[in-house]
């Protein structure tokens, strides 16, 4: 049995489906809007970048093809010996020198003071009211005129927005934009295609990000391999 630290709450997507997960992870944003979008605010281009919950590793060879140093931070051994396996991978031979993973949490990140150009927490712990200890983390491994980015979804907007409002009700964007806003956290909205390559892959990936009963219903009423996706692109330099 895997012993977790205190605090950390299981992502039953990838950590029950990582297979599946990795087939949603090529899907979403093919275009890359996401990283144009950040590399608009702050490019990682020679900077030391930190990825909250990296899960299998799936974004840090991205960031190393052009980053002076990449860290991957996962609370999960699974995920973590998975990581550990993608950089062992021989296409990916050219970055691996620039990238470690360690075992952490957002709330105890594993890196000392300062230490920090860049930092992603994609869909990973940094959802609204709750995550104040990992605000206080970055605040202490953030370099001045450091940025950071915490990518999550709109739910406000969108095809799978609406989706993700029926499964769970009680989301309220206008009182998380507000806990972003009064901590000093600027937002840019981006549209994503989130697209699969072929429909068994469409339905396994609905499968695993909602519950039996809405995923029939989605299925049901929604042809196809792709659906427009809004997300969050939340930011904040430090100083």
């Amino acid at each position: 049995m895997n012993t977790l630290p205190d605090g950390i709450r299981p992502s039953p997507n990838i950590w029950n489906d990582p297979e599946t997960y990795e087939i949603e992870n090529r899907g979403i944003d093919p275009d890359g809007r996401i990283e144009a979008a950040m590399r608009s605010v702050r490019d990682w281009s020679g900077a030391d970048v930190l990825d909250i919950g990296c899960g299998n590793g799936f974004h840090l060879p991205a960031f190393a093809r052009t980053a002076r140093r990449v860290t991957g931070i996962e609370p999960y051994p699974p995920l973590l010996a998975a990581a550990h396996r993608r950089l062992a991978a021989p296409e990916h031979r050219g970055v691996r020198d620039r990238v470690q993973v360690r075992a952490g949490t957002a709330q105890d990140l594993p890196l000392p003071a300062g230490s920090v150009d860049v930092a992603q927490a994609r869909w990973a712990y940094f959802f609204g009211p709750g995550c104040e200890p990992g605000l206080a983390e970055l605040e202490r491994v953030m370099r001045p005129d450091g940025v950071a980015f915490v990518i999550d979804h709109d739910a406000t907007a969108s095809t799978f927005g609406g989706w993700f409002r029926r499964e769970w009700p009680a989301y309220d964007g206008s009182a998380i934009e507000r806990f972003w806003r009064r901590r000093g956290w600027a937002r840019i909205p981006v549209t994503l295609d989130w697209s699969m390559a072929s429909r068994e892959d469409f339905e396994a990936v609905i499968r695993i990000e909602f519950c039996a009963r809405m995923a029939a219903a989605i299925l049901a009423e929604h042809p196809g391999t792709e659906v427009d996706h809004a997300v969050n692109l939340w930011w904040r330099r430090f100083p």
